[in-house]
């Protein structure tokens, strides 16, 4: 009868392969710088508005506020990405951030001109080609709704003095 030995424990084999190294510049780390860059271009151009007291608050004091919220994010975000690394940059898609800055310069050139009738879709329809996912009758539904409801909330509700349209020598309303 053939005896059975017991044989010793066997280790599991390392792993030779070693674990990869944070990322250092990542997605997260330029989204924290530059959240920072945002909170101290805003606080140097409100460095000279009034914050005033909690009695009497000055119109400094929201912008001074934000941008001091978006700067202890900016550098939440700059710390983790330092200490754990995050995803890699990889490929920088260009038609995202061309369309949305064609679109603000769009809204900048005709809501005094123009009207909020003309720069209310012009924003809209504008950054809707920063994807092609983009599906063109619903954006122009969302851009005449949207438009609508800020006439009427900013206009009406709030009585600033935007003009809703500017039709050079026929209409001003």
């Amino acid at each position: 009868m053939a005896h059975e030995s017991a044989s010793p424990a066997v280790a599991p084999p390392s792993d030779p392969t070693p674990a990869p190294a944070p990322v250092r510049f990542s997605k997260e780390l330029l989204a924290g710088l530059t959240l920072v860059l945002i909170a101290a271009v805003a606080l140097l151009a409100g460095r000279d508005l009034e914050t005033g007291t909690l009695r009497s608050v000055g119109p400094g004091a929201l912008p001074r506020a934000l941008a001091l919220m978006v700067l202890a994010g900016g550098i939440g975000f700059t710390a983790a990405a330092l200490i754990r690394g995050g995803e890699p940059l990889g490929r920088w898609p260009l038609r995202g951030a061309a369309f949305i800055t064609l679109a603000l310069v769009a809204f900048a050139l005709t809501i005094r001109t123009l009207g909020l009738a003309v720069a209310g879709p012009a924003i809209v329809l504008v950054s809707g080609a920063a994807t092609s996912e983009t599906r063109p009758l619903e954006l122009l539904v969302f851009a005449l709704v949207l438009t609508a409801v800020c006439i009427g909330l900013f206009r009406f509700a709030l009585g600033l003095p935007l003009p809703v349209l500017v039709i050079p020598g026929l209409v001003t309303i």
